[in-house]
């Protein structure tokens, strides 16, 4: 059992390596043709199936509790909101974030992927919900692992996904801060993100080394930009 317990922790650890360093690698790679490239020819998924298994995989990433008692998207392995709460679904349909057009695409490759997966491992999905859904946590771990191999052919498209959990939790990049501030967003919340003024402005008053390292400039403008 402990080496069972261990085995899983080494694989989550790997796991969430490779899924951050999604989050970094979105702003360095011009994702909409990348994506968009490597699911070309991919079937559009069926509409019912793509919002839960896309909320799947977001809880893969970084997983919460249930929604509700019989939420079958997310695992509930996790105490608290998750990425899914986070609104990972609302990062992944923000236009500038550049892959809306083909979630449909990752919804149907989630799904084939899964499927080609439990029949290796010998595992009867339940039919009533979409494969990935279907999948307990540590086995959507063990798929997403396999999906975020560099070394996959269409690794780069997983990476962009992967990213949007991740910029949903940590960003709220989908909304402006200070209403995600004022609406209680979760991932701000659990990272200890300052909460702004009455105005809806953030100013820090106290020094972050404790003093005044530089005089202000003659000219400088009420709202802090220079001459």
């Amino acid at each position: 059992m402990q080496q069972l317990d261990r085995q899983r922790l080494l694989s989550r650890r790997r796991f969430l390596g490779l899924a951050a360093s999604a989050a970094v690698a979105w702003q360095l790679a011009p994702w909409p043709d990348t994506v968009a490239a490597a699911l070309s020819g991919v079937p559009p998924s069926r509409a019912p199936v793509i919002t839960p298994t896309l909320e799947a995989f977001s809880d893969t990433v970084i997983p919460g509790a249930k929604r509700w008692p019989g939420d079958r998207a997310v695992a509930g392995v996790a105490p608290g909101a998750g990425a899914v709460q986070a609104g990972a679904i609302q990062m992944m349909n923000f236009p500038p974030a550049g892959i809306s057009p083909v979630l449909p695409a990752f919804a149907a490759l989630l799904t084939t992927r899964a499927e080609a997966y439990a029949m290796e491992q010998g595992i009867v999905l339940d039919p009533i919900v979409p494969a990935l859904v279907a999948l307990d946590f540590d086995q959507r771990t063990a798929l997403l692992l396999e999906l975020l191999d560099p070394a996959a052919p269409d690794s780069i498209a997983w990476f962009a996904l992967s990213a949007m959990p991740f910029l949903a939790y940590n960003t709220a990049g989908y909304v402006d801060t200070a209403t995600a501030m004022r609406e209680g967003h979760p991932g701000l919340k659990a990272i200890g993100f300052p909460e702004p003024d009455a105005d809806g402005l953030w100013r820090f008053p106290v020094f972050s080394y404790r003093k005044r390292l530089a005089d202000e400039l003659p000219l400088t403008s009420a709202s802090g930009s220079p001459p």
